[in-house]
């Protein structure tokens, strides 16, 4: 695998499993010394071992990013370990769906806590290291900021505001020199896809493979990705290749998002 990341320093959130950690897989694959950030110890020290079993760099601080000094110990972490930040990648963060009306304060809170907050709160920590660096930051939101739906107020929300924020921060990052984007994947195959999977077939009363033939159907995409499609397309993005993009809102779902 081509190398594009040789001593480039990266954080990925997340990290611990799903679409973070195939980020943190591929970038540290492609030679850079990789810093993971998610709330399960056990699973994050997996991970890096993983990435070690295959000659890569990594290392972890497990912490939950909605604490408010959660984003400065993670960037004074990744200081520590490796002396520079070239690469910040936004991914961690998981909403409730469900109907509106059953949807509490709590819930909303603790959707914009994670995922959009941590992100705000870790850009603006390692804005100024970025900067020196001239490196990037990558956002990982989803098509539902841009397609909202009955079942996914909350998280469409959340997914809206991030790609305002990335918006934002591109213009400031034209006059900083920070490269900054956004990649919204569409449905993905990770664990909470799987349960999801298995609820629908279920109540369907057939398989999964015929529950995700209709979903595929439905939605009229091409199929359901894999995390490492999308890490494929964010080493892509933050490599010297895809340096030209900057607030770009790229949808990579299949063919989800139907809007222009």
């Amino acid at each position: 695998m081509e190398r594009r990341f040789n001593g480039r320093v990266a954080i990925v959130t997340g990290a611990s499993r799903g679409i973070g950690r195939a980020i943190a897989g591929r970038l540290a694959a492609e030679g850079a010394r990789v810093v993971l950030c998610a709330r399960d110890a056990g699973l994050l020290k997996q991970t890096v071992e993983e990435i070690e079993r295959t000659g890569g760099m990594a290392k972890a601080i497990p912490t939950d990013l909605r604490a408010d000094d959660a984003a400065p110990r993670v960037i004074d972490f990744t200081q520590a370990g490796y002396g520079q930040i070239d690469l910040l990648v936004n991914n961690a963060g998981a909403t409730k769906r469900g109907e509106f009306f059953d949807l509490t304060e709590e819930d909303w809170a603790d959707g914009f806590a994670l995922k959009f907050f941590g992100a705000v709160r870790l850009t603006r920590a390692a804005w100024p290291h970025l900067q020196s660096s001239g490196g990037s930051v990558v956002n990982i939101s989803g098509v539902g900021g841009r397609m909202p739906g009955a079942q996914f107020t909350i998280g469409g929300s959340v997914n809206a505001a991030l790609l305002s924020f990335t918006k934002a921060m591109a213009e400031v990052g034209i006059r900083d020199g920070v490269q900054v984007n956004v990649v919204n994947p569409g449905s993905i195959r990770t664990d909470r896809y799987r349960r999801m999977l298995e609820a629908s077939a279920a109540q369907q009363g057939i398989e999964p493979a015929e529950a995700e033939k209709r979903i595929i159907e439905g939605h009229k995409i091409t199929r359901i990705g894999e995390p490492e499609d999308i890490a494929a397309l964010v080493a892509f993005v933050a490599s010297p290749e895809g340096r030209l993009l900057q607030g770009a809102l790229i949808d990579m779902d299949g063919g989800a998002t139907k809007a222009i």
